[in-house]
């Protein structure tokens, strides 16, 4: 019998996208399949240029293929999609990826930055923009405290620390000076963290936001072209109040929700290892599931967190590979990276809710 197209789409039928768990063909990856006698060329999508795992999805394919009689030869050709939205004004960024949460309090600043050196150390290339304008921590988390220099036209460099890019309003303020800012004020310093910082080349930027549903987010979302949002929340009926708000938020202004974050789930005692549940069980866990919504995982409440986060350094980057905690925050690292694939590949590109008059880019000022 022949060799055909159809033969050689069955037997790519079970190959699976490692990350996403779904087959190539459900995500539609499978782009292409070409036979000429013998050889057969399939091409394939990746959710972006550098994924960590393309020379797996390379040699599963090309296993499979190779299993179809009559097959010689097999060349598979790995393609990306182009940036993600037409508007974009940070054509080097491929993700953008707000964190938010309905109140403070609940970690969010801390599940940011731990995301973001998880992130990295899958091989992704990260920055960070601490867009809590009024209490920016993230300096803090990563025991940066330089102010950035101005160089050329207005362009500031990002900082570096656990190699991740960062910005924040803490670099360029006293430690105890407060922010008292009205909108219109901040909606352009969020342009000026945008538009004006040296971001270059990422595959996800990841944007810390202030708790609540206010100037900042609506800002940002007017700005770039958000990827999706995160949502962190505890798991006790108060803070799930504000976390449905923080979710409301983000479906009205047309940002897609990657998944839920359930910190402090947990507390396991040092001295006898019995498991508290402090703030309640599996709330968000139970609301991601009301919701239909991604649940990413679950963290529990940790000194070691605490410890290392007022030291200057990021748990994920203290603590050893292989420990609980480490494995639970790779996870939800994971987790992301998937529920970012599946948007990408069923959704359609983000897009600005708001262009400046004449049609300009919202990081050109007009």
């Amino acid at each position: 019998m022949s060799l055909t197209v159809e033969k050689v789409r069955e037997a790519l039928a079970p190959v699976k996208d490692p990350e996403i768990g779904k087959t190539l063909l459900e995500l539609g990856m499978i782009k292409d399949i070409q036979v000429d006698g013998g050889d057969v060329l399939v091409v394939v999508e990746l959710t972006t240029a550098g994924c960590p795992l393309k020379t797996q999805i390379e040699r599963e394919c090309r296993e499979a293929v190779e299993t179809v009689a009559g097959v010689k030869s097999v060349a598979i050709r790995l393609t990306a999609p182009e940036t993600t939205a037409v508007e974009n004004p940070l054509p080097g960024i491929k993700h953008i990826v707000a964190i938010g949460s309905g109140k403070g309090g609940v970690g969010k600043s801390t599940v940011t930055c731990n995301m973001a050196v998880a992130l990295a150390r899958m091989g992704y290339k990260v920055g960070l923009m601490d867009a809590d304008i009024y209490g920016p921590s993230v300096p803090k988390m990563f025991g940066v405290t330089e102010r950035p220099t101005v160089r050329g036209e207005d362009i500031v460099p990002p900082q570096t620390a656990d190699g991740i890019k960062i910005m924040s309003m803490g670099f360029f303020l006293d430690e105890n000076d407060p922010v008292i800012w009205r909108g219109p004020v901040i909606h352009s310093a969020i342009k000026q963290f945008m538009c004006e910082v040296a971001w270059e080349e990422l595959d996800f930027l990841l944007l810390d936001l202030p708790p609540g549903t206010g100037d900042v987010q609506l800002s940002l979302v007017q700005t770039v072209p958000i990827t999706g949002a995160v949502v962190v929340s505890t798991p006790q009926d108060v803070a799930l109040l504000d976390a449905r708000k923080a979710v409301a938020m983000f479906e009205k202004t047309g940002v897609e929700i990657l998944g839920i974050v359930e910190n402090m789930s947990y507390h396991i005692c040092p001295n006898c290892n019995h498991e508290s549940h402090i703030f309640g069980t599996e709330g968000a866990r139970k609301y991601a599931a009301e919701k239909k919504l991604p649940f990413l995982g679950d963290l529990p409440l940790s000194i070691a967190v605490r410890e290392t986060g007022d030291a200057g350094t990021p748990f994920y980057a203290a603590l050893e590979s292989e420990s609980d905690l480490a494995k639970k925050f790779t996870k939800i690292a994971k987790n992301l990276v998937a529920s970012v694939s599946v948007r990408m590949q069923t959704k359609p590109a983000p897009q600005k809710i708001g262009v400046s008059k004449g049609g300009k880019s919202a990081c050109s000022g007009g």
